[in-house]
């Protein structure tokens, strides 16, 4: 599993721009959805061109959310990334420039819908009543690259929490891109998953002085159970 300590200059940066550690310090799990990102075979699978081998550790957080989301009246989303040999021209500056002609195709190949590597891994929990999104570019709330924003706004969603892989690119442009579309935004330092600490450590420090607050796996269930807690005293 990843170190998840962030670095001082993010905790400094974050207590200058709020006066606070934490942005939010609860969350209502009816208005909020947990949305994995890209927890495939083809980024969790041993030999795939897009393999991230500390994303098959973080499969047990992953779960552990999703069921204490389903329990308290929250909602799971399931987004896969989605290519197609359109792609290759339509995202050539990605295709073209970040990756050489043999990884391109090879990857296109794998995200291809009803491709074995395109498929959600099989030791995650995915639920009947989750709901599953395709995406065609890192950001799942990017608008055009996926319907995400639109089904979360219908459903009354204004909260999200991020997980998946990889955290420093698919994780932290959808949080970001969620964050400027007014969501209330969490990124989950223990349930999302880079090639490196290095590159997970420094994407968290991004993201939590500005895009998103940081909590660990154990510290969200917390926060939506005594959510849930609270309103059933209330009611009574």
């Amino acid at each position: 599993m990843h170190k998840t300590e962030l670095p001082q200059y993010a905790i400094d940066g974050a207590l200058r721009r709020r006066g606070k550690l934490h942005q939010f310090e609860e969350i209502e799990p009816g208005k909020s959805a947990l949305v994995v990102i890209d927890m495939q075979n083809a980024f969790l699978q041993k030999g795939s061109p897009a393999e991230v081998p500390v994303a098959r550790e973080i499969v047990p957080n992953i779960n552990k959310l999703a069921a204490s989301f389903r329990a308290n009246g929250g909602t799971v989303v399931w987004v896969q990334m989605t290519q197609t040999e359109d792609s290759l021209v339509d995202w050539s500056v990605f295709y073209s420039g970040v990756n050489n002609p043999e990884r391109a195709g090879r990857m296109v190949g794998v995200l291809a819908e009803g491709s074995e590597g395109h498929a959600i891994w099989p030791e995650l929990d995915v639920a009947e009543e989750d709901l599953i999104v395709l995406k065609d570019r890192y950001s799942a709330f990017l608008p055009g690259a996926s319907d995400l924003a639109e089904i979360l706004e219908v459903k009354g969603i204004d909260t999200v929490v991020i997980t998946g892989t990889l955290t420093n690119v698919c994780s932290e442009s959808s949080a970001r891109d969620a964050m400027m579309l007014n969501f209330k935004t969490f990124i989950i330092s223990d349930a999302n998953a880079a090639p490196t600490d290095e590159e997970h450590i420094a994407s968290l420090a991004a993201l939590f002085q500005v895009f998103s607050d940081v909590y660990a796996t154990d510290e969200l269930i917390e926060m939506v159970e005594k959510h849930q807690q609270s309103g059933t005293v209330a009611a009574e």
